[in-house]
């Protein structure tokens, strides 16, 4: 029953992805058709919950193999989808609350298993991810609240690769240090809650001591040395820790920030900068761990890779400078390096999927 679940529940996550580019591109300015008229307002809680949500829920219920763990991904995703067809009012916040939840049971099962530095550290980003949640269905508008789901993914990422730092044997220093940044950034969200300004700048400030700490410590540095996929895999996480640090001086130097191009700039250096250079770095090995099919990597991956990171660089300058014009079009191509991606994945697990056919016949 839940090996069935992995593929719509996939597909789902995809559907919802392709939504809140379709929603960015409106909020952008192009004027593609809004069937829905609530959609564009829908972008960041689509993007966060409904598609990396539902993907990062996804994986750890596979990791887990338990189904009680498979209702958090498909809650996230079911309510992904009432989100974008404007259905059953807030059920579709209530949804992915409750499913943000079961992600806080699994890693508590998980630390419960193997208490470690890393696993405490992905708990803690489900706890943030919860309570940014619970925040959002209570009224809180998107600005207030946008911090916290970024905390879900920024401790969820480095909870992972401070578990492939132990390979490297990090010393007691280095580990205290790693402690003290994200206590730091969760201090920090907590300060944002009664003064916005100053736990937003804080959290900057983790942020950027954050990057600097993955720069200097993470795997990644002796893996880009290794042709092929190892070295693809190191450049996506030196680009996703180079956008961490613009991220944390961005909202460092703005403070909380309601909307506008410069709030625009500081979001997408994490959601897209960040986020997404490690969502590259790891599909070819998130997919074949949820589909059981293996991706053989190509040069081809570069492409989206550097389609991202260029049209990223000009939007944000875009951003910074008011430049409509270059902003409409770099947005444009964020949502086509996302496309590639996606495209390009999906084309490898199917010939993945054709080639263990072959053998197995």
């Amino acid at each position: 029953m839940t090996n069935r679940l992995r593929y719509p529940l996939l597909a789902v996550s995809l559907l919802i992805l392709f939504a809140a580019i379709w929603a960015g591109m409106v909020r952008l300015g192009w004027r593609w058709p809004v069937l829905l008229p609530a959609l564009p307002l829908s972008h960041g809680p689509l993007m966060v919950s409904g598609f990396l949500g539902t993907l990062i829920g996804l994986e750890r219920a596979v990791a887990l193999g338990v189904r009680w763990a498979y209702l958090g991904p498909l809650a996230t995703a079911l309510g992904g989808i009432l989100l974008i067809f404007s259905l059953g009012g807030s059920l579709g916040a209530l949804l992915i609350v409750f499913g943000s939840f079961i992600m806080l049971l699994i890693f508590a099962f998980i630390v419960r298993r193997h208490l470690a530095s890393y696993t405490i550290t992905m708990a803690l980003g489900a706890l943030v991810w919860l309570i940014g949640n619970l925040l959002w269905l209570s009224g809180w508008p998107i600005y207030r609240v946008v911090l916290w789901w970024a905390g879900f993914l920024i401790l969820t990422i480095a909870g992972e690769r401070l578990e492939l730092g132990r390979l490297l044997s990090l010393s007691r220093v280095v580990m205290n240090a790693f402690i003290f940044i994200i206590a730091v950034f969760l201090a920090a969200l907590l300060i944002s809650l009664p003064l916005p300004d100053a736990g937003t700048r804080l959290a900057g400030l983790a942020m950027f001591a954050l990057a600097i700490w993955l720069l200097r410590y993470d795997i990644a540095r002796r893996t880009i040395r290794k042709p092929g996929l190892p070295r693809y895999t190191a450049i996506c996480l030196l680009l996703g820790y180079f956008w961490l640090a613009v991220a944390g001086i961005l909202i460092l130097g703005f403070g909380q920030m309601t909307a506008g191009l410069r709030y625009d700039a500081y979001l997408h250096a994490i959601f897209l900068g960040f986020v997404f250079s490690m969502l590259f770095a790891h599909a070819p090995i998130i997919f074949p761990a949820v589909l059981g099919s293996q991706v053989v990597y190509n040069p081809f991956f570069y492409v989206f890779l550097i389609t991202l990171q260029v049209s990223l660089i000009g939007r944000i300058l875009a951003d910074l400078t008011g430049l409509w014009q270059l902003r409409l079009w770099t947005g444009l191509l964020n949502g086509i390096a996302l496309t590639l991606f996606i495209g390009t994945m999906m084309i490898m697990v199917v010939r993945g999927l054709k080639v263990e056919g072959r053998s197995s016949a």
